[in-house]
């Protein structure tokens, strides 16, 4: 019986955690309203590197290879490694950087709230008026 439950529990906290939703955020200076996924692999690959109005688009990531971040590059096509690779190639090419990685989703609301052109990813329960919602990533 202690096993039949154990069981249940892990299965409950399992289908309870995998039911996040990710929110794409953006400086409020960014001036696009919304980003399809190709959108998002350009930006974060570094294919697009201005916005509309002519600001650089300023990428972070998370460092923790946690839910979220395997989330969000499963959503754009890609695992956080091969997005590693693609920006190192970048890097040795000199044609960009790879993008800042912060250590937590409230590191990188406040980071993107702060900094024109920014562009992230965090829970969507986390998100607050202080940076705008520019894609939401249901499973």
């Amino acid at each position: 019986m202690k096993k039949i439950l154990l069981c249940l529990s892990i299965f409950i906290l399992l289908s309870i955690s995998s039911n996040a939703q990710i929110a794409v955020i953006a400086n409020k200076s960014v001036p696009e309203s919304s980003v399809s996924k190709s959108e998002l692999l350009d930006l974060y690959s570094g294919d697009i590197k201005w916005w509309g109005n002519g600001d650089p688009v300023i990428i972070f990531d998370l460092k923790k290879n946690d839910d979220v971040k395997k989330d969000f590059y499963s959503f754009i096509g890609k695992t956080p490694s091969r997005m590693k690779t693609i920006w190192m190639k970048k890097m040795l090419s000199g044609e960009g950087d790879p993008p800042d990685a912060l250590e937590t989703e409230n590191d990188m609301l406040s980071v993107v709230a702060k900094t024109q052109g920014a562009i992230g990813f965090v829970s969507l329960d986390i998100i607050d008026n202080s940076v705008k919602t520019i894609a939401i990533i249901k499973d």
